[in-house]
């Protein structure tokens, strides 16, 4: 199949969106497609350099919502030497040009939204979600309604999105998500990075690594360390990651008004080895974010044999916990300070039952391959029923909506 990838950045620091496209993209080239990148970023980004892949680079975008005037013309032009477009994301303006290049194409195209429909945004971002509504059905209603299927990565989500709109109808599709097997490690892995950071060698280590940001719960992750800290003085906590909502300085402040201050590690984002090190050298992954669609650095623990401890709003808890590849609880101080505690609980034999079922199920449900495999089904299959709930109200129904559109 010839088929374009289209996202607004791939700048790794973005979030699990970038990578994805990324290793999706290589993975349907070594199966023998053609695959494509058509994003809003700069030319002279430098994270587009030396990709290996096909790439059009059509910004630089402007503002939040990503307008550049060069992405209309460029999918009009180039639409037909494709067999399918995937749109990665919502709410910025690369899903409105492709609705509006390709409503009336025979080119489809479908959406991946990587858990932008979670109503966890509705319930504590009211303000951004009513500016959300006025903007809901007159472009990203559309755009999702005339996608040829709307791509969820776990179930959780595909029943979480019917939740955020009450005007909402698509033709949904849940399909298997996964990332690269990370490299398994003969020592030196974990070597290289306990000599970059010798202060954390003979401590167990507890891993975050993603975004710092408020949504991913690292404060409740602070805060629950500290409780547990006193009961396992060898205990360490790596918090890794870019730091875009500038909010590791109020952490670290709370951690040394918590008496941790020296427990905690703050080394910013890891990057290849120094990442796969971290994950070698740590004996569990831990994950209490408030929303997430299905978290790659959760696959990528599971990958490296590392338990992942997950809140229930992680989308693919239940996968996790049914694979007995780690433990899961509500996204709270008390929730997460109970994860911790099974986990500490644990004997070192059941611990090291769990690292094995964590790799059985990295390699059961979570590898880039079942991912190309499970997508291209669908690219390839027939039409999707369309499902989800339209509820009436006055003046505004689809048959208004449909006769204003065109």
């Amino acid at each position: 199949m010839r088929l374009l990838q289209l996202l607004p950045s791939l700048d790794p620091q973005q979030g699990g969106t970038a990578e994805s496209v990324r290793q999706m993209s290589r993975q349907l080239m070594a199966l023998g497609h053609r695959v494509e990148i058509a994003t809003l970023d700069a030319p002279d980004a430098p994270w587009l350099r030396d990709t290996g892949l096909i790439l059009h680079a059509l910004g630089p975008a402007r503002g939040g919502y990503g307008f550049t005037p060069r992405l209309l013309p460029f999918l009009r032009a180039h639409a037909e030497r494709f067999d399918a477009v995937i749109v990665n994301g919502l709410w910025q303006y690369h899903g409105l040009a492709a609705w509006r290049a390709l409503r009336e194409s025979r080119v489809p195209y479908y959406v991946f939204p990587h858990g932008m429909l979670d109503p966890w945004f509705r319930r504590h971002h009211p303000l951004k979600h009513l500016k959300k509504w006025l903007y809901w059905p007159w472009a990203e209603y559309r755009v999702l309604r005339d996608a040829h299927a709307v791509l969820f990565t776990a179930e959780e989500e595909r029943l979480r999105a019917r939740e955020s709109f009450w005007l909402y109808r698509v033709r949904e599709s849940v399909v298997n998500f996964g990332t690269a097997t990370p490299p398994q490690d003969d020592g030196s892995l974990r070597a290289a990075f306990l000599a970059a950071h010798p202060a954390l060698r003979g401590r167990r280590l507890l891993l975050f690594l993603g975004r710092i940001h408020p949504k991913k719960g690292c404060d409740l992750l602070v805060e629950a360390f500290a409780r547990v800290a006193r009961t396992a003085p060898d205990l360490h906590l790596v918090m890794a990651g870019p730091d875009g909502a500038g909010w590791v300085p109020g952490l670290q402040a709370r951690a040394e008004a918590l008496g941790v201050g020296d427990r905690i590690s703050w080394p910013g984002m890891l990057r290849d080895g120094m990442k796969w090190g971290a994950f070698h050298a740590s004996e569990a992954f831990v994950l209490p974010s408030h929303q997430e669609n299905f978290g790659i650095a959760v696959a990528e623990a599971l990958g490296c044999g590392v338990p992942a401890l997950v809140s229930t709003q992680v989308n693919i808890w239940r996968e996790l916990v049914r694979n007995g590849a780690g433990l899961s609880a509500l996204d709270t101080v008390d929730g997460t300070e109970s994860m911790l505690r099974r986990w500490l609980a644990m004997t070192p034999a059941e611990r090291e039952r769990m690292r094995a079922r964590a790799h059985a199920a990295f390699a059961r449900h979570f590898t880039v391959e079942a991912m190309a495999t499970d997508l291209l089904r669908v690219l390839q299959g027939g039409p999707v029923p369309f499902a989800g709930t339209v509820p009436a109200t006055a003046g505004l129904s689809l048959e208004s909506l449909g006769k204003r559109e065109r």
